[in-house]
């Protein structure tokens, strides 16, 4: 089941919503320190991430999908917000030189064309980031907030999604170690929780995020079995003259009367010659 928009943007409007964005911000920081020059482009519902690099980067912009609907993005400024189909981005090939997916992989029907088209706009040197709710985690089960929704996964999963689909990961990273909670006393130790849940508690983050760069040569297919030749027993039966064609064995020609006579009527001719 996928949340509205209006859903995405109502819950990052709350207080834990808040919370949620600014720790999450800070693992994203921490994988793009820089992005001078670059072009980032966030899928998904990822608005609330893209804020930092806006300053920074050559271009920013906000792909949402369709049947989750899109809202006006930055406030008060020009729109860079698109909706698109999944599968089928208005980019051209190696295009983009950033690309983070979030509230998208762990709802999407078509994966593989997901993932193979966002490795067609990325450039040569480019990183995507996905992140997902983990699996482990007390967000996953909540249905209070978007990451309680779609299918949630662990970082190996996602390294395994990435390496499946011509990518190669580089780093991963958790965060939301803060339980769902809409308590002000924990929303105010937020960052002190996730401090000590990094350290202690890393399988029960609220989120898994993986980084991954673009594999130029990669196997698209499974390699095939050797093949291995089985000799396998025929019995074939054994040959009959076709009527009218006396050329046969000497068995045949002696066993045949009519053989018998040709081959004596032969003999007579030979001795008055």
């Amino acid at each position: 089941m996928r949340q509205d928009v209006v859903d995405l943007h109502r819950f990052y409007a709350t207080s834990l919503g808040q919370a949620a964005r600014r720790l999450i911000r800070r693992r994203l920081r921490l994988m793009w320190s820089d992005v001078r020059g670059m072009r980032v482009l966030g899928f998904g519902y990822a608005t609330p991430y893209l804020r930092p690099f806006l300053g920074e980067a050559e271009r920013v912009m906000a792909f949402m999908p369709a049947p989750q609907g899109c809202v006006h993005w930055p406030a008060g400024e020009a729109n860079r917000v698109a909706l698109t189909e999944e599968t089928m981005l208005p980019l051209p090939d190696s295009s983009v030189d950033r690309i983070l997916l979030v509230h998208l992989v762990e709802h999407s029907d078509s994966q593989r064309r997901l993932m193979r088209e966002c490795w067609r706009v990325l450039t040569p040197n480019g990183r995507i980031v996905v992140l997902t709710p983990n699996r482990s985690s007390l967000w996953s089960w909540s249905e209070n907030t978007p990451f309680g929704f779609g299918h949630p996964y662990t970082v190996s999963q996602l390294q395994n999604l990435m390496r499946e689909n011509m990518f190669l990961p580089v780093q991963h990273s958790r965060a939301l170690f803060l339980p769902p909670t809409r308590s002000r006393f924990l929303l105010r130790w937020s960052q002190g929780i996730e401090n000590v849940g990094s350290r202690l508690f890393k399988a029960f983050a609220g989120v898994s995020i993986v980084e991954a760069g673009k594999q130029l040569y990669a196997s698209t297919g499974t390699p095939q079995h050797k093949r291995r030749l089985v000799h396998i027993p025929v019995t074939v039966p054994p040959m009959r003259p076709v009527d009218g064609n006396h050329v046969g064995n000497n068995n045949d020609r002696h066993t045949d009367p009519e053989n018998t006579a040709d081959d004596a009527a032969s003999v007579t001719d030979q001795s008055q010659l």
